[in-house]
Formats: C-alpha cells, sequence, structure tokens
C-alpha cells in the first residue's frame, strides 16, 4: 500500500483547505452563468463548484463565494432577487472568453462585453443564453443554502436545456459527448477536456438475466 500525505482540515487555513480539495475533486465541469439584474443588466460569471444533482425534477447546486469584503458577487445577488439564471456549458472553444468573465470587474461593469459573448434569449427565463454555448440549462432558483462564512449553495430547478442542434440524435435523445468538447477544470489554472475516454459498462449481479 502506498504512503499518503495527511490533511486535518481543522489544522489548516481556510485557503490551504481549499488549495488541496480544489486539486484532489476532478475534473469539475463549469458553469458559466447569466444572470440579470432588476433593471435587467446581464451579468456572466464563471463558476466550477457545480454539477447536477437530481432528475424528476432536474436539480444543479452551483457553489457562489462571496467578495474579499463579505459583500454578494452579482451572480449570487441577482439569483436572490430574481431567482432566475441559465448554465451555460463551457466548451474548449469557449475556454478563453469563460476566463475573462472571472475577471474582478466593478459591480454592473459588462463581462459580456469584455469577453466578447453574445446573447440571444431564452425560452424559459429571463436571463439569456451564451450564443457560443454547446447546451444551455434555463433554471429557477429552488434552495438558497448559507454554508460557512462567505458561501452560499443555490440549488436550481432546471426548466429547459437547449443543445447545439449538431450534436443531438432527437430519435435516440443521445447528445454527441465529443463533439460537445466540454472542458473541466482541475487544481489551480490547470483544465481538462474529455477528449481521452474509456468505457466501462455498469456491473450486473452473478447470474443476472
Amino acid at each position: 500500500m502506498s504512503s499518503m500525505s495527511e490533511f486535518a482540515l481543522a489544522s489548516l487555513s481556510a485557503q490551504d483547505a481549499y488549495k488541496v480539495l480544489r486539486s484532489v475533486v476532478t475534473p469539475r465541469p463549469i458553469a458559466l452563468v447569466t444572470t440579470c439584474n432588476a433593471d435587467g443588466t446581464v451579468n456572466a460569471a464563471p463558476f466550477s463548484f457545480f454539477n447536477a444533482i437530481a432528475f424528476d425534477p432536474c436539480m444543479v447546486v452551483l457553489g457562489l463565494e462571496a467578495r474579499p469584503d463579505g459583500s454578494q458577487k452579482d451572480t449570487a445577488r441577482n439569483i436572490r432577487e430574481t431567482r432566475e439564471f441559465v448554465v451555460n456549458v463551457v466548451d474548449r472553444a469557449l475556454a478563453e472568453r469563460m476566463n475573462l468573465c472571472s475577471l474582478p470587474l466593478a459591480p454592473g461593469e459588462p463581462e459580456l462585453a469584455v469577453a466578447g459573448l453574445a446573447t440571444v434569449a431564452s425560452k424559459a427565463v429571463a436571463p439569456p443564453r451564451l450564443v457560443d454555448a454547446p447546451a444551455c440549462l434555463e433554471c429557477v432558483r429552488h434552495t438558497t443554502l448559507e454554508v460557512g462564512n462567505r458561501r452560499e449553495i443555490v440549488i436550481g430547478e432546471v426548466l429547459h436545456i437547449a443543445v447545439r442542434e449538431s450534436l443531438v440524435d432527437r430519435e435516440r435523445l443521445h447528445i454527441d459527448a465529443v463533439g460537445l468538447d466540454t472542458i473541466g477544470r482541475l487544481g489551480g489554472d490547470d483544465y481538462a477536456t474529455t477528449r481521452d475516454r474509456f468505457f466501462m459498462p455498469r456491473p450486473e449481479r452473478p447470474g443476472a438475466s
């Protein structure tokens, strides 16, 4: 058995514990989230503490961190106020523009303009989708949990999903995972693609027919 490095998180600073956690929970899918404030101004921000957590109804979860001074970021405030948001799935072609949306802009500054991102109207919610996203999940807030000093957990119900038409076999409800070309977050500034894959079927009980 190989030796293990042990980390008692109670003995680490919050930042050091985060560095270890983010480096081992990988790859993490990235949600490039669009929201609107009460005046209709659109915000876009990426989050890698994100995943799908349930179906019937379909649910996703976002981990939203506050600003260093403890104030809410635009995404968290907008979801609190309007309840609606869109998760834009990030592929390799969108990666650099997604990264620009993480710049520490002042509240109300236009991430979309800085990143050169165009939008199109959603079907079920007010916040728009991103034109270049290969898939978009239109969501409404179900629950917000306050966790720790600077973290909110938002659980959203998915009302509508849009996927680039060339990636979908409607007859089989099959989506081309290779063509979707999503990226995932690793530790630090490292990312991964889904191009290297292997197939492993789910196990069956011995003798099952």
